[in-house]
């Protein structure tokens, strides 16, 4: 396990270590917007179930996508309803996860049967070039054991998983502390599955604008 210096003259090696990681099926931590993570290849189902066993996380609960940019979306999803792309247009990139169906030819992260997948663009530079670098989307979880607080430093990620993780990318604290407001946009009407950074208020209000047609 390494860990990278906060503010090092190699940070830039260390991101590209750390794709490398994800391409060659290795499992790291880094950080996000929100909070930091821990990725995966999702078409590496050995470090797909890495992670599972790392977070002690129940097996039919799926695991988030990180994309880096709005194009890598047709690789995970089959459609993208237009409310999903006005909530996009309005909190992309941020602390904005949206349920999507799932491309047929996109692994899903859980069980096998998963008609919906959930992505998010997250608003962190460290984070994005990871993805750029790596060419592919990552599976973009929290860096924590499941029911323990979620890690807003690299300190505090490697407390929970600096024995079991292959690299942790130190990019300082998380500025968002909070995780993602997760949003199912897959039915008729945009449902709140988690409350997170972006206030509910916020997305309703979109939401609603949206439904009296006033966008």
């Amino acid at each position: 396990m390494s860990v990278i210096p906060d503010k090092s003259q190699k940070l830039q090696q260390q991101i590209e270590k750390a794709a490398q990681l994800l391409q060659n099926g290795g499992v790291v931590a880094f950080p996000t917007d929100t909070v930091y993570g821990l990725g995966a290849s999702p078409y590496c189902s050995e470090a797909v179930a890495r992670i599972y066993s790392i977070k002690q996380r129940l097996r039919h609960l799926p695991f988030p996508i990180l994309l880096a940019d709005q194009e890598q979306l047709s690789e995970v999803v089959e459609s993208v309803p237009e409310i999903a792309r006005i909530l996009i247009d309005q909190f992309w990139p941020g602390g904005l996860t949206l349920v999507l169906p799932r491309k047929p030819s996109f692994p899903g992260s859980g069980t096998r049967d998963e008609k919906s997948i959930a992505v998010r663009i997250p608003a962190h530079d460290v984070t994005l070039a990871i993805i750029r670098i790596a060419c592919t989307p990552i599976i973009g979880t929290s860096a924590n054991i499941s029911k323990l607080p979620s890690a807003l430093t690299a300190r505090e990620v490697n407390a929970q998983l600096g024995s079991v993780v292959d690299l942790i990318v130190d990019g300082g604290e998380c500025p968002g502390g909070i995780e993602s407001t997760v949003v199912d946009v897959t039915r008729d009407v945009p449902l709140i599955l988690r409350k997170g950074v972006i206030p509910e208020s916020e997305i309703m209000k979109v939401c609603r604008e949206y439904m009296k047609g006033g966008t």
